[in-house]
């Protein structure tokens, strides 16, 4: 009977683990999609689309899939996504920042609210915590891309602001306006990057201590399993022993 169990608890992780895989590309056409509606649809001539396609790719998702997405949006097919973002207060004080692509505005807005409320925190008003908040730009390279020189050295010479490399890869952080320069610069150095996006940099971090800091953590996972959010960004930090205790 142990043997069937641990087979039932098997299969079990690997369902949710396909349902999480199935929720990931679901969210990735959707932005690819949406990205190549907004523009034109060829990734040459979008920065938005092609960084889209990169963070497909990045998780190994289908070429079909990809180009599937692409049609869709070339064919006027489908849903009309709205992109919105919402902010609010997690407990202890944490800023959350929450980016969403819906059909749905009051649908997406009264699950939001509800996952905040239900986690102790409150929904804000928009720009009521994004001042906390840098929009930069982020770029990815897998470690094996270059040596910790060679890429500080390029991304100074393309005109980043910052670059920390360590064994998961490099970041090169830039500026909004200089992403698309700078990813260019350093792709036609190391190949294209495993990311290349805006995102929202905390400008300090809020440490949370380890009761408030679980009720953080199942807020943000709440939010991130929800279909119509696309991005999560808060600016908790979280203790060792936190993070090994939810593995």
């Amino acid at each position: 009977m142990a043997g069937h169990s641990q087979f039932k608890n098997i299969m079990h992780r690997k369902g949710r683990q396909d349902a999480m895989r199935s929720k990931l590309f679901s969210k990735l056409a959707r932005e690819i999609t949406v990205a190549a509606k907004l523009g034109l649809p060829d990734p040459g001539m979008n920065a938005r689309l092609r960084a889209a396609i990169q963070a497909a790719r990045a998780e190994n998702m289908p070429k079909d899939n990809i180009d599937r997405a692409i049609k869709k949006a070339a064919g006027n097919d489908g849903e009309n996504y709205e992109e919105i973002r919402y902010e609010g207060y997690a407990p202890g004080g944490v800023a959350v920042i929450v980016e969403a692509l819906t059909d749905n505005r009051n649908r997406t807005a009264s699950e939001v609210r509800s996952y905040f409320t239900k986690a102790g925190g409150s929904l804000a008003e928009t720009g009521a915590v994004s001042f906390m908040f840098d929009r930069v730009g982020v770029i990815e390279f897998d470690a094996k891309a270059a040596s910790e020189d060679a890429m500080m050295e390029a991304a100074i010479e393309a005109g980043a602001e910052d670059v920390s490399s360590s064994e998961d890869g490099h970041e090169v952080v830039t500026g909004m306006e200089g992403l698309r320069d700078v990813a260019k610069a350093l792709e036609d150095k190391f190949g294209e990057p495993r990311k290349a996006a805006l995102v929202w940099k905390p400008q300090n971090l809020i440490a949370a201590d380890d009761e408030a800091g679980e009720k953080i953590m199942k807020l943000l996972d709440s939010l991130e399993e929800n279909d119509d959010v696309q991005h999560v960004y808060s600016n908790a930090s979280f203790s060792d022993a936190l993070m090994a205790k939810l593995g």
